[in-house]
């Protein structure tokens, strides 16, 4: 409906390795919500330069070097102020997404330890009573991490380890990383078809398919003899 309230988001992005997923996420959330609250952590702004070529002081971070374009909607946090905006629960917003999500957050996060303003606005986001969705990237997982995702998952956390299916058949690398993003979006309540999802080509095929029978069916048909 085109009355649809759109969404308010925060986006936190972390030091792990998994920088492509949060570009491409904050493109697409750019497009789709009211607002995007995001917030670098140190390290990622450290992987934001080793992964994309891109280095940046924080207080520079803007929209332009991150999705080629300037936006109203995308607004940056120190991650440094723990008295921001988003640091509030009066502040409303839909939830949070944490991508990607080092195991040093996702360790803070799990234990209520708020050192910095991507573990307080996600420790706001668990009090209030909404959606907290992480992206965990890290092999092989040991078992602290293990039982922090547990403990996550327990607290009603929506947990999207950035592990990308290979059904769709992707050609580039742009496909992977979709497809990821995607399964991150459907987590946040936005659906979008970024790559084809399964079975919606594989029923195109068994229409087609049905389709080929029932013409050679009618070239054999005894009504035609």
């Amino acid at each position: 409906m085109s009355d649809e309230k759109k969404p308010i988001w925060i986006v936190g992005i972390t030091g792990a390795s998994g920088m492509p997923y949060a570009l491409r996420l904050l493109d697409i959330l750019e497009g789709v919500c009211e607002e995007v609250h995001v917030v670098f952590s140190e390290a990622a702004i450290r992987v934001l330069h080793e992964e994309q070529g891109v280095k940046i002081k924080p207080s520079r971070l803007a929209a332009e070097q991150l999705i080629e374009r300037e936006s109203r909607r995308m607004f940056f946090y120190d991650n440094k102020d723990i008295g921001a905006a988003i640091a509030s629960g009066s502040f409303l917003t839909e939830g949070m997404v944490i991508v990607p999500c080092s195991m040093g957050t996702l360790g803070a996060v799990a234990n209520g330890l708020c050192q910095n303003l991507i573990h307080r606005a996600a420790d706001v986001v668990l009090k209030e009573g909404r959606r907290l969705v992480i992206v965990p990237r890290e092999t092989p997982l040991s078992a602290i991490h293990l039982r922090n995702m547990l403990a996550l998952s327990e607290m009603q956390t929506r947990i999207v380890p950035a592990m990308p299916g290979f059904y769709q058949r992707p050609k580039i690398l742009e496909d992977i990383v979709d497809m990821m993003v995607m399964k991150i979006l459907d987590q946040m309540g936005i659906h979008r078809e970024l790559v084809p999802r399964w079975g919606r080509d594989r029923d195109e095929k068994k229409g087609r398919v049905l389709a080929r029978s029932s013409e050679l069916f009618s070239l054999y048909s005894p009504d035609q003899e």
